[in-house]
């Protein structure tokens, strides 16, 4: 439950910066991609936490987070899931992250994370038409469970499989194909965030 100090926290972080543009649009914001005293660390926003089974996106007209869709019963997000500030990907939005902690975040909550690498992949829309639609996977700074995780060879192979089946299913109730191409790592990670205008 979100108390009335925790929603102002909130809008506060989310309005540094502001425009932020909706879905489709690229956000803008004053907080950088990558950590400027840091440069093994990027900023996510957190728009879905971990186990849930709302979607969540933040609403620029409106200026607050809004329950964008809710998952089929039985399908809940894996981990949080969110999106670093500064970055286009290449259907328009920001580049969409996975990150790995503990326990789960509020939507809206900044957290800095140290980047795995990146789910290479190819989506197939309803009209049949293939986009990439990559996806990176992180780990929080703060994480002590998971503190000595650096790379995605890191993770367990029963990890790995959640994070393909959950995209593979997700994109499955919308009628789409979500085909794993390669897992890569930080490198190429990073080359995916710099490669996007700012």
């Amino acid at each position: 439950m979100l108390y009335p100090q925790e929603s102002s926290s909130i809008v506060t972080i989310i309005t540094l910066g502001m425009p932020i543009a909706g879905i489709r649009k690229k956000i803008k914001m004053k907080i950088a991609s990558i950590d400027p005293n840091d440069k093994n660390i990027i900023n996510v926003i957190i728009e879905t936490p971990r186990g849930s089974q709302n979607k969540f996106a933040y609403d620029q007209e409106l200026k607050t987070f809004c329950l964008r869709k809710t998952l089929p019963m039985g399908t809940v997000f894996p981990f949080d899931f969110g999106f670093i500030p500064k970055t286009e990907a290449a259907d328009g939005d920001p580049v969409d992250i996975l990150v790995i902690m503990e326990e789960p975040v509020y939507p809206g909550c900044l957290v800095r994370t140290r980047l795995l690498g990146i789910l290479e992949a190819e989506q197939t829309e309803k009209d049949g038409k293939k986009v990439r639609n990559d996806r990176l996977v992180g780990v929080s700074e703060c994480s002590v469970l998971y503190k000595s995780i650096r790379r995605i060879e890191d993770l367990n192979k029963s990890m790995v499989r959640e994070i393909e089946n959950f995209f593979k299913d997700y994109n499955k109730h919308e009628g789409k194909k979500f085909k794993v191409l390669d897992w890569k790592g930080r490198k190429a990670a990073f080359r995916c965030i710099s490669a996007r205008p700012a």
